[in-house]
């Protein structure tokens, strides 16, 4: 299987020097753009344009060390993206307590229309949020060349708590675009 770092001949690591994938992908975009097959059959034009989105996703997905890690994981056998994600069902029961706590306390300051609570909780979360991407970042790290499980599912764990933070600094978003319109 073609991974979006073999598209930019690229080991499958987590940290990736962004400005050369930037300057790669200006490159390949020039070299791989369908326009450049105008005299060309139209099945050569359609695999022109499949190699540019395949391109384009690439590089979407490995600028964003987001995207990036979700992605990792789902390389060592963990999607996410999925329903029934394994990891999604066992995350610590501590951590879903804490998730209940939290939305608690944020319907009550929405309830309240209570925005600098809200904002308050918000920041938190993001330092969180922050936090959680860093520890998935370091499992991903120890991945490299291994398949160690303990490593695959602090991933998994670190990126379950960072995708209900993200969703939480969503909503606080879409609560205060509400109260302030």
């Amino acid at each position: 299987m073609r991974t979006h770092f073999d598209v930019f001949g690229l080991p499958r690591a987590y940290d990736v020097d962004v400005p050369a994938l930037e300057k790669q992908y200006r490159e390949l975009s020039l070299q791989l753009h369908p326009d450049r097959q105008a005299g060309a059959s139209a099945r050569e034009r359609l695999e022109a344009a499949e190699r540019t989105t395949a391109l384009n996703e690439a590089f979407k997905t490995l600028k964003d060390p987001v995207r990036r890690a979700f992605y990792l994981l789902k390389l060592h056998g963990v999607d996410l993206d999925r329903e029934d994600a394994g990891a999604q069902k066992d995350m610590p029961m501590e951590f879903l307590e804490e998730v209940m706590t939290l939305r608690e306390a944020l319907d009550d300051a929405m309830a309240a229309r209570n925005v600098a609570q809200a904002r308050g909780m918000a920041t938190d979360v993001e330092a969180r949020r922050r936090a959680a991407l860093a520890e998935a970042a370091e499992a991903l790290r120890a991945l490299e060349g291994s398949g160690d499980g303990a490593q695959v599912r602090k991933a998994s764990h670190a990126l379950g708590r960072l995708r209900y933070f993200t969703r939480f600094l969503e909503q606080v978003d879409a609560f205060e675009e509400e109260v302030l319109a």
